[in-house]
């Protein structure tokens, strides 16, 4: 069934990947972008320009659209952008919820993070807050939990590996290990078209585990 999806964050690292799949399957894709921007979506979506702080310069582009695919998010995340993942990443995910209510939108897909996780707590807690809105909202979600997503350019923890499968051989860190685990580029790209062509009804949360599962739609 064609879905009509309007992506923000389509020029990002995962939504310029996410737009050409979603095309060749038939889907209709607009995709928000800044001002000068709009060069860098793929080819066939339409450009739709606003600012992914504010929802009042895009929300109403967003209808006829039945999904929302929410991909904004600070690059590289550290440590040291913990100021950035509330003024980007908190404030993105408040517009777009905003966005999506006033469009009635019918599934709203959101890639969240690992939940709990030792480490990069102002992150966490951020997307842990972008969860709550939408639950708040009344939203049907689908709520993706990666802790690393491996692709070019973001390779380095692929030396974890092994330390991950020694983690899962003990059950005191088996399930930590499996919650945290690596997943690779193409296997959360086939997730998000997984979840957008079977939307939740309510709210679906895939951790790890189950983003690897679902990596592969239906031809």
């Amino acid at each position: 069934m064609t879905r009509r999806v309007f992506i923000a964050g389509g020029t990002g690292y995962m939504g310029c990947r996410l737009i050409p799949r979603l095309l060749d399957r038939g889907h209709q894709v607009r995709a928000l972008a800044r001002t000068g921007s709009q060069h860098k979506l793929p080819s066939g979506c339409q450009p739709v320009i606003g600012d992914a702080l504010d929802a009042a310069t895009y929300a109403g582009y967003v209808p006829p659209c039945e999904t929302f695919v929410h991909l904004v998010g600070v690059a590289h995340p550290s440590p040291a952008k913990a100021s950035q993942f509330h003024s980007i990443d908190l404030a993105s995910i408040q517009a777009a919820v905003r966005a999506a209510s006033a469009a009635r939108i019918q599934h709203f897909v959101y890639v969240s993070v690992g939940q709990p996780a030792p480490v990069m707590k102002a992150y966490v807690a951020v997307r842990g807050e972008g969860e709550a809105l939408i639950r708040q909202a009344g939203l049907n979600a689908t709520i993706l939990r990666p802790w690393y997503v491996l692709g070019p350019g973001h390779r380095w923890p692929a030396v974890l590996r092994p330390v991950y499968w020694l983690a899962e051989c003990f059950p005191a860190s088996r399930d930590s290990a499996r919650r945290l685990g690596l997943v690779t580029l193409d296997q959360m790209l086939g997730a998000l078209v997984r979840a957008v062509e079977e939307p939740a009804q309510g709210i679906r949360v895939l951790e790890v585990p189950q983003i690897t599962s679902w990596a592969h739609p239906a031809p």
